[in-house]
């Protein structure tokens, strides 16, 4: 369940992710193409993935807190759930450019 918290996280994670990509000021000035900037928005959901799966296992040996781990855990699945969102606009883009008439 997502809480203000986590949706804040993520969004601020998203401005980040903008803000170095330069998307309100062209992809010339940036020099950064679409390609690379969903290869890092992948990249950062496995890095929340790896940092889920650190922190069960620290759990498990007892080192961490479950709060914690639940935060981890959280935002690992709001990462995952935005990730699969944007794909899901990207093939109904596809998708409207192929029904298009030539």
């Amino acid at each position: 369940m997502a809480t203000p918290t986590i949706a804040a996280n993520a969004y601020a994670n998203l401005a980040r992710v903008l803000e170095s990509s330069g998307a309100g000021k062209g992809s010339e000035a940036s020099g950064q193409s679409f390609a690379s900037l969903l290869k890092d928005a992948v990249g950062s959901v496995m890095d929340s993935g790896r940092k889920s799966d650190a922190q069960t296992v620290a759990m498990a040996a007892g080192k961490a807190n479950v709060m914690d781990v639940v935060t981890a855990v959280a935002d690992t699945d709001v990462a995952v759930s935005t990730l699969v969102s944007v794909r899901d606009r990207v093939i109904a883009a596809y998708e409207d450019i192929m029904k298009m008439p030539i």
